[in-house]
This record gives C-alpha cells, structure tokens and sequence, in this order.
C-alpha cells in the first residue's frame, strides 16, 4: 500500500436511500475508522477547525489516542465541518481510490443525515432553509426585513437573532426589493457584432442571486449580451445546499429533480447553463449526481453547467471578446471561494479579471470562513472570524482597490474581518462578484 496517492480523488455515490447509511453503531465505526486516519496524518490542522478540534481531543485524553476519546464528545468536530470539501480536493492523501477511502466531508454529511432522520434539525433552522420562500417574502418588504436584520437594530433585532440563533455582530444578507427574474426581462440587446454571437445561456438565477444581490446577475448579463449572447433568466426552485448542510438529502433530492426537469427544455434548444453562485453551481455538477446517479436530466443539467466566471473564460478562449474593456485602477484581490475551487476548473475568477487591460489582480486563496448559515449562527461566528482571519488581512494588506469573492456571502464575512483590521491604511471596496469589474471595465452595469 502506498502512502498517500497519486491519483485523481474520486467520489462515491452517496448511498442515502440504504438503511444502513443512517445505522448509527456503522457510522460511529466509519468515524473513529477515519478519525484515526487523521490523527496519524495531521495534514489538514490549518485548514478549518474540525481538525484542530479533533487533535485536541485526542492529545487531551488519557492514551493520547483515539481510543482514550469517548464518541459523545465527537460532536464540536462533526458541527465545525462546513462541507467546503477542501480538505478532500486539496489536502487529504487517502482519498478515494487509495484503499483507506477517506472522504471526510461525506462522512460529516452522513452524520447529520442520520441525526436529521432522528428528528434533531430544530424547526427554526429548516425554516431558514427555505430560502426561495423567505425570499419570496423578504422582497415584498425588502426595506423592512434589511432594517429589522441589520446589525444596528436595537429594537427587534436582538429578539430575531435570538430566535435564528444568529450572533448579534453577525452581518446578515440583505435582500432586493426586486428580483433577478423580475429585472431581467429589462435586459439590454445582444451585441449582434460580437465574436460570440449566437451563444444562448439561461442563468440559473439561485436564490442568493434573485433575491439578495440581483446585481451580480444583472451585470453578468449585461456583459453576455455585449458578447453576443442571448440570456434568459429562471429560478425553479433552491438547489438544495442549505438542506444538504443539515443532512436533508432527500429534500435536497426533490429540488434536483424539479430544477432538472425544468432545465432540460432549454439545454435542448441549446441553452448552457450558468449558475450564479458557486455553491449551487457544485452542486449541479457534481453533488446532484451522486445523489442521484440514476437520472438522465440531473445528469445532462451537470454537463450542461457552468459557473460565471468559467463561462466567461470559456468565450474569451473559444471565440475572443468584445473590445471596449478599459483598465481599472488600484490592486484587484479576489478570493477563490471554496466551492469554486471544488469545481475542479482552476482560478477561473482571477483568469477572467486578467481579461482587463494592466489589471493587477492578487489571488487569495484560503477558506474565507463563512460556511453559508453556519458563520452566521451564535455558536460558530467567532470561530468562523477566526478561520477567515487570514483571508481579511491579506485583503487588507493588498490596500486599496477592489477585494471580491466569487462566492457573495464569503465577500461580505471578508469585509467584516477587513473592519476588524487596526491598519489606517486604505481599504479596498467591496465587489459582490468580479464579473461585476469586467461590466465595469466596458463601462456598464451597476459597478460602471
């Protein structure tokens, strides 16, 4: 047996529609198996505060080894995991194929499947779950929900926070009074000139995308329609990954089957597909399909799909630009969110920022420390600063300019970390996506 491979990481397919996947004496035994793996191996100690936590326990107990753990303190381990997938794609030399076969975030996944089966998934967190209906609603009192939301609400703010368990310093999403959907039916004409012309892609608009930050979107097309392509916008339903954190595999399945089959016309009549944050784009391409390996849609919606800054990079590679883009002013530090670089499509983001002319554009690539609503709750927020410490002062340092991520709600933690910095020096603004600078360097969109 080797030590470590060579090899290509592989998946499993994630056995949820078995009993046994939720047996908790099997999973117990699939986590101390692996659990000692990582005790033997520490690579990952720096990467998120699983390992650390982990470690701690181990060095803490009378053998010093995992069998001086007792299983009921394994739960702050199993809660500090994200699902990022990093260690699996970046650190972990056991991976699938190798025969130790560790997947760690699965393994987390599997615990919270089986505790979500056991009815331990608190009312108020599926309700935060449901973010197509929350957002639905939010829009229709967009001003209201932001002000009741914002950190400096004395009034009924604690009281909202206490509820969703969310930390009183925690910057929450704020929301659009109108949609992408909505807005998109405004978008501008398709440059018929263009190199590209003839492409034809439908945004996946997400939720964060129609209902938090619909500017991201409304740039993007904007800059597809100066290329040449044509665009429609669509929002069937989440795609899922807010279910998938809490172990919900089966609601996550629903989704994907609705969201498929409502693709599926328009890749037919030779539509890509774009999806507007990186966590939903990972999870049509990949982690739908092993959730449901057996479905032709889900599996023709993955090969169809691309994330924004991929399919931009795409045009420029295959068919070149429209000229018109300008240069911009000051360094450009963009983050490379961790479900972008899951996608295993490389620094997708900081090749489409080098697209603008003398752009000086600095890659920060480390986990931000967000983890979607796990930064944002009581309990995790300080460790979640604390993860993305490195992230903030590295953006910090890089001074004035622009500082980004692809993912929106990683930005924002990255500009709550940049608050906490004691430099005086320049701060960089923030950019809710980079494709929002490419609008700007044409001179269009909201950034322009």
């Amino acid at each position: 047996m080797s030590e470590g491979s060579l090899e290509a990481p592989t998946r499993h397919k994630i056995a949820w529609r078995e009993e046994s996947f939720y047996d908790p004496a099997e999973i117990e035994k699939e986590l101390r198996r692996v659990f000692d793996i990582c005790h033997g191996c520490r690579r990952c100690f720096n990467l998120c505060d699983s390992f650390p936590r982990l470690f701690d326990l181990i060095d803490a107990s009378p053998t010093q080894e995992l069998d001086g753990v007792d299983s009921k303190d394994f739960g702050p381990v199993i809660g500090a995991c994200t699902l990022c997938d990093m260690c699996y794609m970046t650190k972990c030399p056991y991976v699938p194929p190798h025969p130790f076969n560790v997947d760690f975030p699965h393994l987390m996944l599997r615990h919270r499947a089986m505790e979500a089966k056991q009815g331990k998934v608190s009312f108020v967190d599926k309700q935060l779950a449901e973010t197509d209906r929350n957002g639905k609603l939010a829009t229709l009192v967009a001003p209201l929900a932001n002000w009741a939301t914002a950190r400096d609400n004395k009034i009924v703010g604690p009281i909202l926070r206490k509820v969703a368990d969310f930390h009183p310093d925690a910057e929450l999403p704020k929301y659009a009074s109108k949609t992408l959907v909505a807005q998109s039916k405004a978008a501008p004409a398709v440059n018929r000139n263009a190199p590209a012309f003839g492409r034809k892609a439908v945004l996946y608009a997400t939720c964060f995308g129609n209902y938090n930050n619909p500017h991201v979107g409304t740039d993007l097309i904007a800059v597809l329609a100066r290329n040449g392509v044509e665009t429609e916008t669509v929002q069937p339903r989440c795609c899922g990954m807010p279910m998938l954190e809490q172990g919900r595999i089966d609601d996550v399945a629903a989704n994907a089957h609705v969201v498929a089959a409502e693709m599926g016309p328009w890749i037919d009549k030779g539509y890509d597909v774009i999806a507007l944050v990186p966590s939903c784009a990972l999870m049509l391409k990949f982690e739908w399909k092993l959730i449901l390996p057996d479905d032709p849609a889900v599996d023709k919606l993955a090969r169809a799909t691309f994330d924004i800054s991929e399919y931009i990079v795409d045009i420029a590679k295959k068919e070149g630009l429209t000229p018109g883009l300008q240069p911009i002013a000051g360094t450009l530090s963009v983050h490379m969110a961790c479900h972008a670089r899951a996608q295993n499509m490389g620094q997708k983001a900081a090749e489409m920022l080098r697209l603008i002319p003398e752009a000086n554009v600095k890659v920060i690539e480390r986990c931000s420390g967000h983890g979607g609503s796990w930064g944002f709750k009581r309990e995790w927020f300080d460790v979640a600063m604390k993860v993305g410490r490195p992230v903030a002062r590295q953006a910090a340092q890089n001074g004035a300019g622009f500082v980004m991520s692809e993912c929106p709600l990683a930005g924002v933690h990255i500009a709550q970390g940049i608050e906490k910095q004691s430099s005086d020096g320049p701060k960089p603004k923030l950019v809710s996506h980079p494709v929002q600078l490419l609008a700007q360097s044409y001179g269009i969109g909201s950034q322009g």
